[in-house]
């Protein structure tokens, strides 16, 4: 028998059946009972509160093997925030999204002042290691003078007509928040930023396939 990834010590089910729940969830922004009923349509029994634990735990795994797999993003980065509430409190999520409308990361902050923006600037230069030629925001002034400190190099537009990219990138977020019924951790509202689901492979679910993204060591498996 093959050993266990030692991702997946000590887990009942094996690392296939975990990615395609995961995938499952993020893919198609469904209910952890939801994907428990598909796979119990499989023949696969398993709680709902595994397939939590699977998405907190391997969500962001996944999605950093997928950025490093990733080309380069490109150098025109549109940034946005939104007001969510998680808990009943007020936060707001930003999200920077690339020319290939590819979201590039998100972060969720209780403010939209200079300091947020800042520290916004501070973990997307750390992460993507380059800086951009080009940012597009709307009016909030925190981009300007975050940018000023942070970039001040760099060109910048404002301009809310043009930064639709990054505005309709925030739909799947509502989309996720109205099917979790409202968000709790700050973890669901992050929900594996990277856009998985452009990186297809096939799992096999017997006379038909499904498409799923390439997650680590996935291969064609038999659910």
């Amino acid at each position: 028998m093959r050993a266990a990834a030692p991702l997946y010590l000590r887990h009942r089910f094996p690392s296939e059946i975990i990615r395609h729940c995961v995938w499952l969830c993020f893919r198609f922004t469904l209910s952890y009972r939801d994907v428990e009923e598909i796979m119990a349509m499989r023949g696969v029994v398993l709680s709902y509160e595994a397939i939590r634990e699977w998405c907190r735990k391997f969500g962001q795994t996944y999605a950093n093997e997928v950025r490093r797999r990733h080309p380069r993003p490109g150098n025109r980065w549109h940034l946005d925030e939104v007001f969510i509430r998680i808990n009943g409190r007020t936060h707001h999520l930003w999200r920077v999204v690339d020319q290939e409308d590819e979201v590039l990361d998100i972060l969720v902050q209780s403010r939209r002042d200079k300091r947020a923006a800042k520290r916004f600037f501070r973990k997307l230069l750390k992460g993507l290691q380059y800086v951009p030629s080009v940012i597009i925001t709307d009016q909030l002034r925190s981009y300007s003078a975050a940018k000023a400190e942070i970039m001040p190099g760099v060109e910048h537009h404002r301009d809310k007509g043009l930064n639709n990219r990054a505005e309709n990138s925030h739909q799947p977020t509502r989309v996720r928040e109205k099917v979790m019924r409202k968000f709790k951790p700050a973890g669901h509202a992050r929900a594996v930023p990277l856009r998985l689901r452009n990186h297809l492979v096939s799992f096999q679910t017997g006379k038909a396939f499904v498409f799923s993204q390439r997650l680590p060591g996935s291969n064609e498996v038999e659910i």
